[in-house]
């Protein structure tokens, strides 16, 4: 195996490691190499998805990646967001304010033991997303829901919090109309 050098943007901020073994995963890449470490390895096999980052699409669009199956160098000049990105933080780089998935989550109180908590927060930022391109139906709202937290795997809520929060952050948002 060879080592190369990885260029990608990372929560915002351009990023050049200049040796990352080509077998690496992106978890891996991002626990040892960027010590940020809200994505977790559940599983290991990408079924869980407790690993997914967001990855910014060039068309504006966005989507979440698994990192414990992918490798790192898949990122090569792409832009990434990890759990770390979403909240404001202040000029020390401390969190001073959450995003509104982040703020719907902890007041619905939608985690317990919050392994699962980076993944769902992803998933739920690629739907917000999506539905701010695209108003969502409210006959299609439990759907799309349901297809973006729905393969995310929770062994501690039931997953009934987290579709609560989803649910409130698109109302609020003012993202779902008539139909």
């Amino acid at each position: 195996m060879a080592d190369r050098k990885l260029q990608l943007t990372l929560n915002g901020q351009p990023v050049v490691t200049e040796v990352v073994p080509d077998d690496l995963a992106m978890l891996d890449y991002l626990h040892e190499y960027q010590n940020l470490t809200g994505s977790r390895l559940g599983c290991g096999q990408g079924i869980c998805h407790a690993c997914v980052v967001i990855v910014d699409n060039p068309d504006g669009t966005s989507e979440e990646v698994r990192t414990c199956i992918t490798g790192a160098h898949y990122f090569e000049g792409k832009k990434v967001r990890t759990i770390e990105g979403h909240a404001k933080l202040d000029e020390a780089g401390n969190p001073v304010e959450l995003n509104p998935i982040q703020q719907k989550f902890v007041d619905k109180f939608a985690f317990q033991c919050s392994y699962c908590a980076p993944g769902f927060v992803n998933a739920a930022t690629v739907l917000v997303e999506r539905a701010q391109r695209k108003p969502l139906k409210k006959s299609e709202l439990e759907h799309a829901i349901e297809a973006s937290l729905g393969h995310h795997v929770c062994r501690c809520t039931g997953y009934v919090r987290y579709y609560e929060a989803t649910r409130d952050v698109l109302g609020d948002l003012g993202l779902v109309k008539e139909g």
